[in-house]
């Protein structure tokens, strides 16, 4: 059952006419499509354990007053379990890694190789009016489109794999970004009475500096750290439910 004021949408985990205004951003002399007027980019260095991963980006959401992006990292090799993902299929998957059960929807997905991101939408921002497959397909081309610019091939899926598992990268489903038949992207989302909440990943062979990411998104951009208050409360938010057994064991 979902909680109230909640629905989930996944991936993986037609344009529906809202009018959305998308800025023309000029890259390397030709223009590109970005989602956002402006876009706040939080500057989180330090990895954190998968618990408090979790609750940050969920204490960013109730506080979110603009797109907000946030791509962090691992205190160690992780497993994110989607909300409606079985316990005991992660925990054979896990091979060791720390466990956590996502807000967001989709299916396992292992962290510490990965390029992690949260893409946060405020309820009141004209993007959150678009369709949960439709804006999950406008940030992946956003993100293809920043991987061609770093010269890695990529492209948006138009349809889902024929086999599919409930490990995220095992198969692409529709919206994914993929190169030939490895996948190479993936998300959830849950929209809440706070807003949008896009939990992603991506899987790059070799190290991709993700500093201009914001940019793609964007076309201006505010830098801001972590706040300490932020901090507080997801350090409330992780012992009082990431971190719970009762969360992790809930499907």
């Amino acid at each position: 059952m979902k909680p109230p004021g909640s629905s989930y949408h996944s991936n993986c985990h037609a344009d529906v006419g809202l009018g959305l205004r998308l800025v023309l951003f000029l890259k390397s002399g030709q223009a590109w499509p970005v989602l956002f007027e402006q876009i706040m980019e939080i500057h989180d260095p330090e990895p954190h354990d998968a618990p408090l991963n979790m609750a940050i980006d969920e204490a960013l959401l109730q506080r979110a007053s603009m797109p907000t992006l946030r791509v962090y990292g691992w205190r160690e090799r992780a497993l994110s379990l989607g909300y409606f993902s079985r316990y005991v299929e992660a925990e054979r998957l896990a091979a060791g890694r720390e466990m956590v059960r996502r807000w967001t929807g989709g299916g396992l997905v292992e962290h510490g190789e990965d390029i992690t991101y949260t893409l946060i939408v405020p309820r009141d921002a004209a993007f959150f009016q678009h369709a949960p497959l439709e804006s999950y397909r406008m940030i992946h081309e956003t993100i293809a489109e920043w991987l061609q610019a770093h010269g890695i091939s990529g492209r948006v899926a138009p349809s889902s794999a024929e086999e599919s598992s409930g490990a995220c990268f095992a198969a692409h489903v529709r919206y994914d970004i993929v190169a030939g038949n490895v996948k190479l992207a993936g998300a959830a989302q849950r929209r809440t009475r706070w807003g949008l909440l896009h939990q992603g990943s991506i899987l790059l062979p070799g190290k991709t500096a993700t500093a201009d990411l914001a940019g793609t998104f964007a076309r201006e951009i505010q830098h801001t750290d972590i706040a300490t208050e932020v901090l507080q409360t997801a350090q409330q938010i992780a012992e009082q439910k990431y971190a719970t057994t009762d969360w992790l064991r809930k499907f």
